[in-house]
Formats: structure tokens, C-alpha cells, sequence
């Protein structure tokens, strides 16, 4: 169900596209954000060559990733004519961490002995996120899954055991094994992997539209599979599998593959030390 605190925010990109055009897009103009979007009935949308879904009242999503060109453009089409909306991100700067005591395993984990595995789990993510269900639920408001002090930031370079890494996709809250986990909004479950190599206890919840919320590191998922569950509702515990050093939820947000900043969907979060 839709909000009225989203929509009401949602800001004209220029009166020129208002009314049969572009009636509004909505969110921060930086790399690694979500933006959502609505446009007028019979105008389809694009980005980058690909169709954009839209619901039935026009509503959208379009996602940024942590290096995505600092231009973009939204092709707008009404019949046979078509119209171009310029986007305009600003660029980001990300922190480099080094983060020592990993286990060795899973820096560099023998070739041959996890290939297998390692392949078989992110295939399963993989599928997982490319979902495109018809729910709605992207478009409200979304809460913090967890509280508490932030340990990882988005976008920034790890280095593990002085080894280069994968720049972290999501945003780490510490907090003790057992902790509980909500979901940010309400979403369809469409993955539940146990025992990760890397990523340990995982979950992805689906929001709608491609829009997917991942949970990392969890000590006990709390779900299955199928399951619909309402904003709020206890989904994981925190835990510290996988290529963890200690307890935290690595809460990750995805627009189908470009992997986004969750900050960008939720409010400050009130006394937190990023």
C-alpha cells in the first residue's frame, strides 16, 4: 500500500512534462540511489535502451549504481512521440577500510574445493533479484530493518587481511547475535540460502518492481520461502556467518542487478554514529 508521505514528496523534474508527461521523480540525485518515479497513463518509460515497467497508475522505479555515469537519461514515449528527461546524479567519494582478522578461507578460498559452491549460491541470489513481481510496496516508506551503531558504509573499498576486495554494497548495523531483524517494508520472501560461503545466513525479500532488500550474515532466518510479510515484521536475527569478524546485519538494497545504497530509502537514523 502506497503512502501519502511518499507521494506527496515527489517533485516536479520541470513543469514542462507535467500533466501528459513526467508528473514527478522522487528521491536523492547521487550514485547508488533509488529513485521512483510516475508518469502520466499511455507514456511508457526507458532507461539505457530498456524498458522501464510502470504500474497502472504510472509509478516506477530506476536504480544508480555505486559508479553509475554522473548523466542519465529517461526516454519518455506517447505514441509516436518521444521525449528525453536528463538526470543528473552528483558523484560520490567512498572510504577505504581495511579490515583485518577475516578468515583466511574466505579471502582466498581454494579454487577448486568452493568454486562449485560459491557459483551455486550467487546463482541463487542472482535469480533471486531478478524478480519483477506487481507489487507496489517499493513505493512507501521505508524503515530500518535494525538500529543501532553503523559499522560498514556503502560503496567503500575493503581490504581483507591486506587483500583488495569488492567494494561493500550495503550498510553494516552492529549489533549482538540474536538480535532481532524487520523487514524495511512489506515484501514477497523469494530467497532463504542458510549457510553461505561468503555471505552466511542470507535472505531477499522482494518489494516489487525489482526493487529487493538482502540480509546477510544472519545467525537464524525466521521465514521461508513464498512467505508475504508486512513492514515490521520479524524476518532474521543478526549473526556474524560467512565472511563476517563479528555480529552485524549487512542489509543491501538492489534495483534487479545495480546494487544501491539503502540510506537512500530511509530516514536519518536517530542518534546513529556513521
Amino acid at each position: 500500500m502506497r503512502t501519502l508521505a511518499v507521494l506527496a514528496a515527489w517533485l516536479l523534474v520541470s513543469p514542462a512534462f507535467a500533466g501528459d508527461w513526467l508528473l514527478s521523480l522522487n528521491g536523492e540525485r547521487t550514485q547508488g540511489t533509488l529513485l521512483r518515479g510516475q508518469v502520466a497513463p499511455g507514456v511508457s518509460v526507458s532507461l539505457a535502451g530498456k524498458p522501464v515497467r510502470t504500474t497502472g497508475d504510472g509509478f516506477f522505479a530506476v536504480g544508480f549504481g555505486r559508479d553509475a555515469a554522473l548523466e542519465q537519461t529517461l526516454v519518455l514515449q506517447k505514441g509516436e512521440v518521444t521525449q528525453q528527461v536528463l538526470v543528473t546524479l552528483s558523484q560520490r567519494e567512498y572510504d577505504i577500510q581495511r579490515v583485518e582478522g577475516v578468515p583466511q578461507r574466505t579471502v582466498a578460498p581454494p579454487p577448486e574445493a568452493v568454486l562449485k559452491r560459491i557459483r551455486r549460491e550467487a546463482a541463487g541470489i542472482k535469480a533471486a533479484r531478478a524478480t519483477d513481481s506487481d507489487s507496489e510496496s517499493f513505493l512507501t516508506n521505508f524503515q530500518w530493518p535494525l538500529t543501532g551503531r553503523i559499522s560498514g558504509v556503502y560503496g567503500s573499498q575493503r581490504v581483507y587481511n591486506g587483500k583488495p576486495g569488492r567494494p561493500h554494497y550495503g550498510v553494516d548495523v552492529a549489533r549482538p547475535t540474536g538480535t532481532v531483524v524487520v523487514a524495511p517494508a512489506d515484501a514477497v520472501v523469494t530467497l532463504v540460502q542458510n549457510d553461505n560461503y561468503y555471505s552466511g545466513g542470507t535472505l531477499i525479500l522482494d518489494h516489487g518492481y525489482g526493487v529487493s532488500s538482502t540480509m546477510i550474515h544472519l545467525s537464524e532466518v525466521l521465514v521461508e520461502k513464498g512467505q508475504t510479510v508486512k513492514q515490521g515484521d520479524p524476518v532474521a536475527k543478526v549473526g556474524a556467518s560467512g565472511r563476517a569478524t563479528g555480529p552485524h546485519l549487512d542489509w543491501r538494497l538492489n534495483w534487479f542487478e545495480e546494487k544501491l545504497d539503502p540510506v537512500t530509502v530511509v530516514p536519518q537514523m536517530a542518534g546513529n554514529n556513521e
